[in-house]
């Protein structure tokens, strides 16, 4: 056996398991999120008075779970735990049961698809800034007659010691 074959071999056998042995990246948009609605655009009076978003890892992908106070009603809640493998999720809420989401990583952006039976009825796309403290995420919603429309809600990560950058330091230590 010749050296270029010994090596092609060994290369074939170790490539895997430094595959297998890479950690993801930290998923940046873990973490607790509250809504600024003085930075966020909807329609009329539609804003939320406030609203907060966690996001935690779980065994089986990201729980989400957000709490809103609408500008008018009552306050409610939302939960999914998913993937970023578009494979679409039951929602539940203090309301009920909602419109199920498929969520897909493309690049720095997530973007959740909400159906109903095989019609979108709403997508969002959640893209951090660049110092990975503010989130905005554009939603844009089908309402009867294929009108579309959009909210765009800015939100800055609240500190807590579960973020991804929170294990980071803020400066390197004195000597």
């Amino acid at each position: 056996m010749t050296k270029l074959q010994t090596s092609s071999i060994l290369c074939c056998l170790l490539i895997p398991s430094y595959i297998r042995g890479v950690e993801p990246a930290p998923d940046l948009f873990l973490g607790t999120w509250v809504l600024e609605p003085k930075a966020s655009h909807y329609p009329g009076n539609s804003c939320p008075k406030q609203m907060t978003i966690e996001m935690t890892r779980e065994t089986r992908g990201v729980h989400y779970h957000s709490h809103t106070q609408p500008s008018t009603g009552d306050a409610f809640d939302v939960d999914y735990i998913a993937n970023y493998n578009g494979k679409p999720v039951m929602v539940t809420g203090s309301k009920g049961i909602l419109l199920p989401v498929s969520l897909e990583r493309k690049g720095i952006t997530i973007i959740a698809t909400y159906r109903s039976a095989f019609q979108v009825m709403a997508t969002s796309q959640r893209v951090l800034s660049a110092d990975n403290n503010t989130m905005t995420i554009t939603t844009v919603s089908y309402v009867p007659m294929g009108t579309a429309v959009t909210n765009v809600g800015v939100y800055r990560r609240a500190p807590s010691s579960s973020s991804p950058l929170q294990a980071l330091p803020k400066q390197l230590p004195a000597f």
